[in-house]
């Protein structure tokens, strides 16, 4: 009885699979990514062929960071042995791309912020503290084998800078 509830069950998680894998076939990505999360519940270990599914479909939902971590699982419990491995591989090596695409792109747009020129209101003294040492003139970075200790390149062993001065970040 037990064997025949377990197989049952199992059953019916191969078809949701096969709905998952049709759903991504036919582009209905959120159907799919709702049928992988409602799988993903009510199973206690994820079949590797769900990882798959769940990579191949967060590349096309534009989730490229989940796809590569859930087509690298596939790829260490199938090797290339898998029936989706070269798929998983050429998937995977495209999400690899447009995660970097987009992580460039986050660099780019960050250092148009601190490059732009700032005029810096430094109040009544007329100075303002180096944000990276503080006015120390020394940047101190702690490790396992102690502290090193580096001259400040920021504000040119200064410390404080002079009222209205440009800031190039």
């Amino acid at each position: 009885m037990e064997i025949q509830r377990q197989a049952d069950k199992q059953r019916e998680i191969d078809k949701q699979m096969d709905s998952v894998a049709q759903l991504i076939d036919t582009e209905q990505y959120e159907a799919a990514e709702a049928k992988i999360i409602y799988l993903l519940k009510s199973v206690r270990s994820v079949p590797s062929d769900l990882t798959f599914y769940l990579g191949k479909n967060s590349y096309h939902l534009a989730k490229y960071k989940q796809s590569t971590d859930w087509l690298n699982k596939y790829i260490q419990l199938k090797g290339t042995s898998g029936q989706f491995s070269e798929e998983a591989i050429a998937i995977k090596a495209k999400a690899e791309a447009e995660l970097l695409k987009q992580k460039q792109l986050e660099s780019q747009q960050a250092s148009q912020v601190f490059s732009k020129d700032f005029n810096m209101d430094c109040g009544p003294t007329g100075k303002v503290v180096c944000p990276v040492c503080n006015g120390s003139t020394v940047i101190i970075k702690k490790n396992y084998f102690g502290d090193t200790y580096k001259t400040c390149g920021y504000c040119n062993l200064k410390g404080p800078f002079l009222a209205r001065i440009i800031i190039n970040f």
